[in-house]
């Protein structure tokens, strides 16, 4: 099967290029905020609903990533087979609709369906996407383009848990998701009427881009690639330690370091959403700068950000409560300094990840591989993390009573040190495929 996109021999003109960039972006920071908003309304909806820690654990992760784990491959299919700006359009709208019945649920059951819901519509967004932006722009520049399109939710999540905690304090959670909900309607709009599909393979010699036959012969081909398997598998154990550590980040800051709610929310938005924010953003461009001149500068900036991160991260959860500075009547911990530190550095993987994804992949192919490392990422880092952090600290409250979120938190730490194992195997599995070539011709020579 021929693929179905427009046929354009050349890529989209800069302003189309960039606009179509900046509009996936901001879809994906709606979604984004739809997630990480969950984070601060932890405490009201449980209190609401008198559910557990284990309880708001699924709400906050699990209802979401089993839907989407299950739908995940499917939508990259979809998205390899349509194109990919309508049907990017038709998930934002549905996605707007679900976000808003989130806050019409009348009990803890209604609110984890309209959860699943959400997942469900959302799970074609980052594979078309991330296939768009490989369509947009050539490997040379695109660790730092996909940095955009990442970092854009990153800077959302400032929104999410320092915007979003007022408005949870001050209009309650379920006010809260009608206004998420509601930009994504208009997004849809723009996307279905105002955009244009670039060719599959601009980027890769302009030839006719062919389908492979059915998902799961695609998925077992891209399974049996080393490399692409174990990036994957780094890259979702990432996200396991990131998201159980950001979800709980905020609740922390309340339980172990005495702050209000409104207060953690503000924290954790303006300092660690920033400064991840910034991270992802100068690690795109880093890899692209340096990559030109040594392509191993593609693998050593994601292991400097996983090992500064995870020595920044034990630190934050070791550091006493207590208070550096104050400002605007907001109290600022020491610790907070450690929180900067990981979130610039903790997210150095993604740009060169999902970069080397890209170049590791056929075009026709290139949403579901996408599709594969969302799902497993997104069933790992929004499910499992939070869920297993949450019933971590449960299991632990006996022996440390509040404190018991603060020990349960280092289970980030032991997720981070098996990305960096696993990402090593992937570099060590990508050059010894990369040499047999050379191997080979110089025996034949012989």
């Amino acid at each position: 099967m021929h693929d179905t996109s427009p046929s354009a021999s050349s890529p989209l003109s800069a302003w189309r290029t960039h606009g179509l960039l900046f509009l996936l972006a901001f879809l994906y920071a709606d979604n984004f905020i739809g997630r990480q908003i969950v984070a601060v309304m932890i405490e009201p909806i449980r209190l609401e609903f008198g559910a557990s820690d284990t309880s708001m654990g699924l709400i906050s992760g699990l209802a979401f990533a089993a839907v989407f784990a299950v739908l995940g491959l499917p939508a990259g299919r979809l998205a390899d087979r349509m194109p990919r700006t309508r049907l990017l359009a038709l998930s934002s709208l549905c996605w707007g609709i679900a976000t808003i019945l989130c806050a019409l649920s009348g009990n803890f059951v209604l609110l984890v369906v309209a959860r699943m819901l959400v997942a469900a519509v959302e799970a074609p967004g980052a594979p078309a996407s991330l296939s768009l932006i490989a369509d947009l722009y050539p490997p040379q520049r695109r660790a730092f383009a996909i940095s955009c399109f990442t970092a854009a939710p990153t800077f959302a999540a400032i929104l999410a848990l320092s915007l979003g905690a007022w408005l949870v304090d001050q209009y309650g959670w379920r006010t809260s998701f009608v206004i998420v909900g509601t930009p994504a309607l208009l997004i849809s709009a723009l996307l279905a009427f105002t955009t244009r599909e670039p060719a599959r393979g601009t980027w890769d010699g302009g030839a006719r881009v062919e389908l492979s036959s059915g998902l799961l012969a695609t998925v077992g081909q891209l399974w049996a690639h080393r490399p692409v398997r174990y990036l994957i598998l780094a890259s979702a154990v990432a996200t396991l330690g990131g998201n159980a550590f950001g979800m709980w980040n905020a609740t922390f800051l309340v339980r172990s370091h005495g702050l209000e709610l409104r207060h953690a929310g503000l924290l954790t938005g303006l300092i660690g959403g920033t400064a991840a924010g910034l991270g992802v953003l100068f690690s795109g461009w880093l890899t692209d700068h340096l990559g030109k001149r040594n392509p191993h500068w593609r693998f050593r900036i994601p292991l400097v950000g996983h090992l500064v991160g995870l020595v920044t991260l034990a630190a934050y959860l070791s550091w006493p409560s207590d208070v550096l500075t104050w400002i605007a009547g907001v109290p600022v911990p020491t610790a907070m300094l450690w929180c900067g530190l990981n979130g610039f550095f903790m997210v150095w993987w993604l740009g060169p990840s999902f970069s080397m994804l890209t170049t590791l992949v056929a075009p026709a192919n290139r949403a579901v591989a996408m599709a594969l490392q969302t799902m497993l990422s997104t069933l790992c880092g929004v499910g499992l993390g939070p869920v297993l952090t949450g019933a971590l600290s449960d299991l632990l409250q006996t022996a440390f009573g509040i404190e018991s979120l603060r020990y349960a938190l280092f289970f980030s730490c032991a997720a981070t040190s098996m990305a960096i194992v696993l990402f090593l195997i992937m570099r060590a599995s990508l050059l010894r495929k990369q040499a047999a070539p050379c191997a080979a011709a110089a025996q034949s020579a012989r």
